[in-house]
């Protein structure tokens, strides 16, 4: 299989499902943020990149693919989706793993001090402090956030490198 070979009805409809896939996923690590209340650490917000960049490149795919554009700019596109998603997979490994204890994580995404309670209260009000990297904010069914972001990026790996080399 090539990447020159055509594209059809099928590319353009997965990049949309990844297009949708993509938002749903950030989306919701977005509203557990702003609606839930959990302030995401370090290594959370690092995880979104590969979303932030992945939603117009699938999206870009689906536009490409319902234009009927050259099939290497659909493929092309599917494939740098699919591996974006890998690199979200990482991502989440090496997260869930620093939670769990397996390793270490960075240096800088450590439990600060609790701002103290001189200064004014606009100064209280912008001291934010983040949460350490190595303790899950929670578990939902044993995984944490990070554990479901694998699974997440694994299967949306997996659908846009599958699109990307099938006929």
């Amino acid at each position: 299989m090539t990447l020159t070979a055509p594209t059809g009805r099928l590319h353009t409809l997965t990049a949309i499902f990844l297009t949708l896939a993509m938002t749903v996923t950030v989306g919701t690590a977005l509203g557990f943020q702003h609606i839930g209340g959990f302030i995401p650490c370090k290594l959370c917000l690092e995880q979104r990149i590969p979303y932030y960049l992945g939603i117009p490149v699938v999206l870009l795919a689906a536009i490409s693919g319902a234009l009927r554009w050259t099939p290497v700019l659909t493929r092309g596109l599917l494939l740098v989706g699919g591996g974006l998603m890998l690199w979200g997979l990482w991502l989440g490994g090496y997260h869930a793993g620093v939670e769990w204890g397996w390793w270490a994580g960075p240096a800088d995404c450590g439990v600060v001090a609790a701002p103290s309670n001189s200064g004014s209260l606009l100064d209280q009000l912008n001291a934010v402090v983040p949460p350490s990297c190595d303790e899950a904010a929670g578990r939902f069914l044993g995984l944490s956030f990070a554990g479901w972001n694998v699974i997440a990026s694994a299967l949306l790996a997996a659908i846009a490198l599958r699109a990307a080399f099938r006929r």
